[in-house]
């Protein structure tokens, strides 16, 4: 018996401007499942924690992730990078600083199990 030889798509797809990589048909980023498997995740649990991914497509991305790992790690750092701007930008707004304070007291006096 022999099999075809068969290479699937890769489940990635990117939105927003080209500037976010997700699972397809999912909202989980790219950056969330190779984080998830580089804090020590198996496959198993990634696709366990995130209900919207099938064990395929865990692998799948995995296996991306370990042929590419230094595309992927570049795109990872820009993100990061991306991520860190914007909440600079935030905090330096003005009124920034007195409302992140009123939302923490919110959370303080709502009690435990609140949030």
């Amino acid at each position: 018996m022999t099999l075809p030889a068969v290479s699937d798509p890769l489940p990635l797809v990117e939105s927003e401007g080209d500037r976010v990589i997700r699972v397809a048909g999912t909202r989980v980023t790219l950056e969330t499942l190779v984080g998830a498997f580089k804090r020590g995740a198996t496959p198993e649990e990634i696709a366990q924690d995130f209900s919207a991914l099938s064990l395929a497509d865990v692998y799948a991305v995995i296996t991306y992730y370990l042929r590419h790992g230094s595309e992927v790690d570049e795109y990872m750092e820009r993100r990061a990078s991306e991520h860190g701007e914007l909440r600079r930008e935030i905090e330096g707004r003005p009124g920034y600083g007195e409302f992140r304070e009123r939302l923490l007291a919110r959370i303080r006096n709502a009690g435990p199990g609140a949030a």
